[in-house]
C-alpha cells in the first residue's frame, strides 16, 4: 500500500528566519493514488503580525487569526497524521524549513523527516519538464487540472497538489 500526504501550508511571510510563522496547514491522504477522504487542515495563531505581501497571497488577515489554537497543541496531531507516510510538497524546501521551525519552537527536537519521507514536487516537476516554470499553478494549467487558485489556501491547495503527483511518478 502507498500513503502518500500532499500537504501545504501558509505564512506569516517569506522566511522562518527572520521570524515568521505558519498560520495554516493543509494535508490530505492519498492511499495507492486515491484521496482516502482523510485529511488534516489548521489555521493557527501565530503570535505576531502577518506580512502584507503574504496576506495579498493567501488573503488571510491577523483578525482572522484570533483565538485559532497555537502550533504546539496541533504539533502531535500533524505528526501522527504524517507518521509513515511520504510527505508531498510544492517547494518542500519552504514548507518543511517552516514546520521545523514551529516543531523546534514548541520544543520538539524531531524534524518532520523523522516522522515521514519528504519528497519536493517541485524538483519532480522540474525533472519532468527542464527549462519550462513549474510552479504549481504552471503545472495545473500544463496538465489541464481545472481550478483556478486564485487566493492561495492550504487546504485548496493541497487537494490541487494531490491531483499533481500522480503524473509527476
Amino acid at each position: 500500500m502507498s500513503r502518500i500526504v500532499a500537504l501545504d501550508t501558509e505564512t506569516t511571510g517569506i522566511s522562518h528566519r527572520l521570524g515568521h510563522r505558519v498560520i495554516e496547514i493543509g494535508a490530505v491522504e492519498l492511499i495507492n493514488g486515491q484521496l482516502s477522504g482523510r485529511q488534516f487542515h489548521t489555521y493557527l495563531q501565530p503570535q505576531r503580525k502577518v506580512d502584507w505581501g503574504a496576506q495579498r497571497v493567501h488573503g488571510i488577515s491577523d483578525a482572522m487569526l484570533v483565538g485559532k489554537p497555537l502550533f504546539a497543541s496541533k504539533a502531535a496531531e500533524l505528526l501522527e497524521f504524517l507518521r509513515g507516510s511520504e510527505m508531498v510538497a510544492h517547494n518542500a524546501t519552504f514548507d518543511v524549513g517552516f514546520l521545523d521551525n514551529e516543531l523546534r519552537l514548541a520544543g520538539i527536537a524531531d524534524g518532520l523527516a523523522q516522522h515521514c519521507r519528504v519528497t519536493c514536487s517541485l524538483k519532480l516537476a522540474r525533472n519532468r519538464w527542464p527549462g519550462m516554470p513549474n510552479k504549481l499553478d504552471d503545472v495545473l494549467q500544463r496538465l489541464r487540472i481545472p481550478g483556478t487558485r486564485g487566493l492561495h489556501g492550504a487546504l485548496k491547495d493541497a487537494h490541487l497538489l494531490a491531483q499533481v503527483v500522480p503524473h509527476l511518478r
